[in-house]
């Protein structure tokens, strides 16, 4: 009799477990209107769905750089190609960062301080203003720049993965046998790895305009 009385609680438990579980199937498998959206990171509008550029170059968006001031717009396309192939690349940026190191430059050229124009210029042009300064027996100049009239881009090349741009300076500079400042023009390339992590651009060529 224990036996059978066992198997009729195994039944009835079996009997409860199927009830409960029938009722938590009617209950959770039912739409209240207040479940969860379903993540899906690659859905459009989605927080993690980056926008990249198209592969195919004719359907990628063609970049528009804008021109500094006094740059000729024959130039407008190479400065764009360059702009679309360098993404940090800025015309007006450039400009305004090509004055500094014009100054800059210069500067330590007149004191003789070459040291300061590291990271400034190519190897071989700070080997020639280290020759030129041993020429005048390392003496310092006390010419100083009065101010930096304009700074004009007058050349783009794209070979490659080189750049290089030059940029016509106008300036007037004050030297110790003249107090009345000077006009000078200077045509000064300067050059950049486009692919390099260093945005450095580098001086790699000077001219005085005759």
């Amino acid at each position: 009799m224990a036996d059978g009385s066992n198997w009729v609680e195994i039944v009835l438990l079996a009997m409860l477990a199927a009830f409960i579980g029938l009722r938590l199937v009617s209950v959770l498998g039912k739409r209240t209107g207040e479940e969860p959206v379903p993540r899906d990171d690659f859905r459009p509008g989605s927080p993690e769905l980056i926008a990249r550029p198209s592969r195919n170059p004719e359907s990628a968006p063609r970049v528009v750089a804008k021109l500094p001031e006094g740059t000729d717009a024959a130039l407008a396309p190479r400065l764009a190609d360059l702009a679309e192939q360098d993404p940090a690349f800025d015309p007006q940026r450039f400009v305004t960062n090509a004055r500094a190191a014009y100054q800059m430059v210069l500067e330590a050229f007149w004191s003789g301080n070459l040291g300061s124009m590291e990271g400034l210029v190519s190897e071989e042009i700070q080997e020639n203003f280290a020759t030129a300064v041993e020429q005048r027996d390392g003496k310092r100049l006390s010419n100083k720049i009065a101010g930096i009239d304009s700074a004009t881009i007058t050349g783009v090349d794209l070979v490659g993965q080189m750049a290089e741009i030059t940029v016509r300076f106008v300036a007037r500079v004050t030297t110790p046998e003249s107090d009345t400042p000077a006009e000078t023009a200077d045509l000064w390339t300067f050059s950049r790895h486009i692919t390099s992590r260093d945005p450095a651009w580098l001086l790699i060529a000077t001219d005085v305009e005759a």
